[in-house]
């Protein structure tokens, strides 16, 4: 379940998703348009990002200090973030445009939604904190489902 309590790898994890978010904020790229978004997965993806900030950043895993197998899940969560990372270098190196807003990236379908939510996850596991669990399979459900709307859309 994990143990109440500030988690600065939840803050790392959050800035790695932030500060890009923001950056993007300026720099959308041409023909971005989320004005028929699924209001169903609007809200999921909402409530999920609410609760997954929340759980990250507020539950400490188990075992924090203990090597053990479970690491794996965090080794595994924290690869993904790095790769999340690469996509939003790809993105602003790029020409910025809904190709490169799209495109798979390390052959990672919608990797700007789909590769944050699995780290969520994968840390869920490894803290063992069901919170968290349950809130990226929220957070999945709107924002990879809202992210191969736009795919589909704009037809990659």
């Amino acid at each position: 379940m994990g143990t109440f309590g500030f988690s600065y790898i939840g803050l790392i994890y959050m800035l790695m998703i932030e500060v890009p978010n923001i950056l993007w904020a300026k720099n959308k790229p041409e023909g971005y348009d989320p004005s028929d978004e699924n209001k169903i997965l609007l809200i999921f993806e909402r409530v999920g990002q609410v609760l997954c900030t929340t759980s990250i950043l507020f539950f400490r895993d188990t075992n924090p200090d203990k090597w053990e197998a479970w690491l794996i899940w965090f080794f595994l969560s924290a690869a993904l973030m790095l790769i999340y990372e690469g996509y939003w270098i790809r993105y602003f190196q790029g020409d910025k445009t809904l190709a490169d807003f799209y495109r798979p990236f390390c052959k990672v379908p919608a990797p700007g939604a789909t590769l944050p939510v699995l780290a969520f996850l994968l840390l869920g596991i490894y803290g063992r904190l069901i919170w968290l669990i349950l809130s990226s399979i929220i957070l999945g459900i709107g924002h990879i489902g809202i992210h191969f709307h736009h795919i589909k859309k704009v037809g990659l």
